[in-house]
């Protein structure tokens, strides 16, 4: 039993110190990454074995959070006993689209569970997903519960109403001062790099040929030499294009792929 036991341990390390190495790398091919935010990284893959690869984490505006998909991965590793959801009429307004879902979590039969709230309207949800707030609102409440049943402290994306760059109401705009050349936000608003990056990551583009394509969109020689105006005008570009024909737009990024030298 003791030999199965430390085989069974040497397997999980082996296995965690790979992942780690894999996130790392996958994580420096994506961003620019601070000590403090590697870091993090690593002792969340040590943790709760989460994958960069697997779309598990992401990175926005320089801090981690953690996905459904990731947040289900981990739940069934654990072998969670179930996911009761349910409708909190009350707080409710199909009128207006407004939601609002209760998630108990069972991570094994004789429990009390773990229970979390979740609200959508259009407010807070992106015009991609107009009409579907009723599933948002129960995604969000289901990760919520998750996080409480694994003692995960990240927030999860599908929580994040600013995400969704929802309009403010009538009267209520306001024009902020851009400075040129610069993809960043001070507004409140997410950055264009962030927003780019859950695009690829949701849709599993190719970041390279993304950024191929996004240079060319915007008739600069890289990405970064673009106005903020240009690189927010190819969001928007792109968030329709995966929308409405992701295969066309996959041919597209094809197009701007190097080709591979064949050594004779």
């Amino acid at each position: 039993m003791r030999v199965k036991q430390r085989l069974e341990c040497v397997r999980t390390k082996n296995f965690l110190h790979a992942l780690t190495l894999q996130n790392i790398r996958f994580a420096h091919r994506s961003w620019a990454l601070s000590v403090d935010q590697m870091k993090n990284l690593k002792s969340l893959t040590q943790e709760f074995q989460l994958s960069l690869a697997l779309a598990d984490l992401t990175l926005l505006d320089g801090k981690w959070y953690v996905t459904h998909s990731g947040l289900m991965r981990l739940a069934n590793r654990n072998r969670c006993a179930g996911i009761k959801t349910r409708l909190v009429r009350q707080f409710c307004d199909p009128e207006s689209s407004r939601w609002v879902f209760c998630a108990t979590v069972y991570k094994f039969r004789p429990s009390k569970g773990f229970m979390g709230f979740g609200d959508a309207d259009p407010t807070n949800t992106s015009p991609l997903v107009r009409g579907a707030e009723m599933r948002v609102a129960e995604t969000r409440a289901v990760n919520r519960a998750l996080r409480k049943a694994y003692g995960i402290g990240l927030c999860s994306v599908e929580e994040l109403g600013w995400l969704t760059n929802s309009p403010c109401p009538a009267g209520e705009k306001t024009q902020p001062v851009k400075p040129p050349n610069s993809n960043g936000s001070s507004n409140g608003q997410p950055k264009l790099r962030d927003r780019l990056c859950v695009l690829i990551r949701q849709h599993n583009l190719d970041p390279i040929l993304v950024k191929a394509y996004a240079a060319d969109f915007c008739g600069t020689p890289t990405l970064k030499e673009a106005s903020r105006e240009l690189v927010e005008s190819f969001v928007s570009h792109l968030a329709t294009c995966v929308k409405e024909n992701r295969d066309g737009l996959v041919c597209k990024l094809n197009s701007y792929a190097q080709p591979v030298a064949v050594k004779l």
